[in-house]
């Protein structure tokens, strides 16, 4: 499985997906002013890993904090979290785990717990948080890989890998589940641009494993459901709202009226840390813009014109009549959906 992150006493390392799939490199950081700017320019991405990546980063400027008493440590506490929690706003997960750790850490106060007792004690929270993401990566695949078809095409969107998660994945994880279980179809992976984590994550991953890969690009998808090649679509997703709105990477939209307009199911996997029941639809997801050069650069190759003006919304919001269903590790929610995320958060 791959080694997305994990905690070491050096530090928390990071597979650089920046660098893939040519060059597989691990680097590690060492504070969690480093783990931050590992987040924000995507050495690690996928909203589940995000989120474990940021308790790391809590626990290791936690461990490393100058501070004798528990008074002491609380202000250095809380601008780690708020260091952490601006480095992405769009992925719930990532807020999830802040809000985790910050839990914790009040109950460790609370119950007059030492520092070193409050260090060691967060440094296990965030390695619990890991070992659960990849049980609920395992989880939602078992769950979601009976929805899959058994031979033809299977259409995803981005990378909802191991590399999105501590391991596994969740889109990819139902993928996997569904081949070991005797599925043969073949992947047709979206390159998703601007930053083609389609064609340089997903083929990567899908082809170490063995499972036949096709790379497309994002402006085939239509054409592929049309020539009957598509038989589903299964993604990822960065936040779910309570009416069943989903978040994802930008693109994803258009893949769900492709898929409505074809007659072809259309699944979202994500671990229920993804599920906001507090935002109500997609509305009120806050969207993320990046930087314009990933979209007028190439390989660090300019491809559009000086100056010229450009929007680059890392993700987009699908609106839940064009979800089949959602895959999780607690179940398979259908509409309507938000009756069905209420069951499951019960």
């Amino acid at each position: 499985m791959i080694q997305t992150l994990q905690w070491t006493d050096a530090g928390v390392v990071f597979i650089d997906q920046t660098r893939l799939p040519t060059e597989e490199v691990y680097v590690t950081c060492r504070t969690y002013t480093e783990v931050a700017d590992a987040i924000v320019t995507m050495i690690v991405r996928g909203a589940p890993a995000i989120g474990v990546a940021a308790a790391m980063g809590v626990a290791l400027g936690t461990r490393d904090a100058k501070a004798a008493t528990a008074a002491e440590l609380l202000p250095q506490f809380e601008k780690i979290c708020d260091a952490l929690a601006a480095t992405r706003p769009t992925a719930v997960n990532l807020f999830w785990a802040i809000r985790r750790m910050k839990d914790r850490f009040a109950a460790l106060v609370a119950t007059g717990k030492s520092v070193d007792q409050i260090r060691s004690t967060l440094i296990d929270e965030s390695k619990q948080m890991h070992a659960e993401d990849v049980a609920a990566c395992v989880a939602m695949g078992k769950n979601g890989a009976a929805l899959l078809p058994k031979t033809g095409g299977v259409l995803t969107h981005c990378n909802a890998g191991a590399l999105a998660t501590c391991g596994y994945g969740t889109a990819l994880g139902v993928i996997r589940a569904a081949y070991e279980a005797g599925a043969r179809f073949n992947v047709y992976a979206d390159e998703t641009r601007p930053f083609l984590q389609g064609s340089r994550l997903t083929a990567w991953e899908l082809m170490k494993d063995g499972i036949p890969t096709t790379v497309i690009s994002d402006n085939m998808a239509g054409a592929m459901m049309q020539q009957g090649k598509i038989g589903a679509v299964v993604l990822g997703a960065d936040r779910i709202a309570a009416n069943g709105d989903v978040a994802n990477k930008i693109g994803t939209y258009t893949v769900a009226i492709l898929a409505k307009e074809h007659g072809i199911p259309f699944y979202v996997a994500a671990p229920w840390s993804t599920v906001d029941l507090a935002t109500p639809d997609g509305g009120h997801i806050p969207i993320e813009q990046r930087s314009p050069r990933e979209v007028t650069h190439l390989a660090g190759k300019q491809i559009a014109p000086d100056n010229a003006v450009v929007e680059n919304p890392a993700f987009d919001v699908t609106p839940h009549r064009y979800i089949t269903a959602i895959i999780t590790e607690r179940g398979v929610a259908r509409p309507s959906f938000a009756e069905s995320l209420a069951r499951l958060a019960g």
